[in-house]
């Protein structure tokens, strides 16, 4: 028998869908028949290009102003009159090579930001929504270093460690009114935020005179599995979480690492 996700007709917004993981949602998503509200900051032309053939809204929208996630969450609403799904996927790291010493107040605020505050005012948003459904999802795309402290990125480590609380605590307050929130922890991802031009590869061989590739290899070595996650690995978790298949899941964190992370 086939996995029916239920997912047809739901109305969905994603954050940060313009390319990687959030893209993959968004495809994802769409191919199951949802429909998809999906924010970034320039879009991207495999968001259009899915906004041509599927019910994807593609919305430019700096997710980092204070009233943005709200006003995401009301275009979903004004157009479709409800929201079934949230996908908390935004973020951003920047990895800190000079370690604790170097990172500025500025720095902080800006690695929270994008990184903790966008979900939580996502979230703020949205439950008023979601808890008028029957059954609704938030699900959360956190990372390994929330639990998994790494000096290299002490500020994106804090702050997903705080997403990672916040998350747990809304499962406790919004369980009794249908809103199911469980986060996704994904370790190495074959994404511009590792991969890119000014991504943690590129940044850490600069600052250790490796070239990226050797800095990517190593990282993947980490893993028992001996290599990246890709982006649809961890979007085929999230649509689990955000489907009648997971239907009594709640306040759970699930790693998506190869076995990177070694501890019980």
């Amino acid at each position: 028998m086939a996995m029916e996700l239920d997912l047809a007709g739901k109305i969905a917004v994603v954050t940060g869908a313009s390319k990687g993981i959030g893209l993959a949602v968004t495809r994802s998503l769409a191919a199951e028949g949802a429909v998809v509200i999906a924010g970034a900051l320039n879009g991207s032309d495999e968001l259009d290009l899915l906004a041509e053939s599927f019910a994807v809204e593609a919305v430019r929208v700096d997710l980092t102003e204070p009233t943005a996630p709200e006003r995401l969450v009301d275009r979903a609403i004004s157009r479709h009159g409800s929201l079934d799904i949230l996908v908390n996927n935004v973020g951003a790291v920047r990895p800190r090579p000079g370690g604790f010493l170097t990172v500025s107040d500025d720095a902080w605020q800006a690695t929270f930001t994008i990184n903790f505050l966008v979900a939580a005012r996502s979230m703020r948003a949205a439950l008023p929504h979601l808890v008028r459904r029957n059954s609704s999802r938030v699900v959360t795309v956190s990372s390994v270093n929330a639990f998994l402290p790494d000096p290299a990125v002490v500020d994106y480590s804090a702050a997903k460690g705080a997403l990672a609380n916040l998350c747990k605590s809304l499962s406790k307050e919004f369980a009794a009114s249908g809103v199911r929130i469980n986060t996704v922890s994904p370790g190495p991802v074959q994404t511009d935020l590792w991969l890119g031009d000014d991504g943690v590869a590129a940044t850490i061989g600069q600052a250790s005179g490796l070239s990226p590739d050797e800095v990517a290899r190593r990282a993947a070595a980490d893993s028992p599995t001996g290599r990246f996650t890709t982006p649809q690995e961890v979007a085929d978790l999230v649509l689990f979480l955000c489907s009648a298949r997971a239907a009594n899941v709640n306040g759970s964190d699930f790693v998506v690492d190869g076995g990177l992370v070694t501890t019980l």
